[in-house]
């Protein structure tokens, strides 16, 4: 059988594809001695709690997907959000972004039904296509003056969305994209 409960020790410097992935972990403190996160690696776990401390630059592809997440920050430490990190995380209401991350995923939030808010901080430079696509419960968001690029259908099926303000150095904004 598999604990619900691990501790990390601080000689570990990365959490490979998929480690922990289908388990049914339900919380998980990352120390600072970790500083990547591999694709798939809590996928499809049961993980409702995690904290990244701040030593990680990057979180890989899938590494979150379908977990009951309620709530997440990313830390200032991290660069990049990967493709589909938090795809389907239907229970997470609340993403901190932190302040160093320069790229938000294809997809990476996508089917998020109930984040209710996201600040997206003046380091990020690209959102990807489908990056909050159906996160329905968004009501507004705020596109930074560091953005250059929205992707297709970044917004896309956000059902709630009524305010969007886009920063003036927008140079593209791909199909569907709201």
């Amino acid at each position: 059988s598999q604990p619900s409960s691990i501790y990390i020790g601080t000689n570990v410097t990365s959490i490979g594809s998929n480690a922990f992935y289908g388990s049914i972990l339900t919380s998980i403190t990352i120390p600072n001695s970790v500083t990547s996160i591999g694709s798939y690696a809590f996928y499809f776990s049961s993980l409702s709690s995690v904290t990244i401390s701040n030593g990680v630059t990057s979180l890989g592809s899938y590494c979150f997907g379908f977990c009951p997440l309620t709530s997440v920050i990313i830390p200032d430490s991290v660069t990049s959000i990967g493709t589909k990190a938090f795809e389907f995380c239907t229970s997470l209401t609340s993403a901190t972004i932190g302040n160093s991350v320069t790229s938000i995923g294809d997809e990476a939030f996508f089917g998020c039904s109930k984040l209710t808010s996201i600040t997206i901080p003046n380091s990020v430079t690209s959102i990807g296509g489908g990056a909050f696509k159906q996160c329905t419960s968004l009501t507004s968001i705020t596109i930074p003056n560091s953005v250059t690029s929205i992707g297709v259908s970044a917004f896309g099926g956000c059902t709630g969305l009524t305010s969007a303000t886009i920063g003036n150095s927008v140079t593209s904004i791909g199909n569907f994209a709201f």
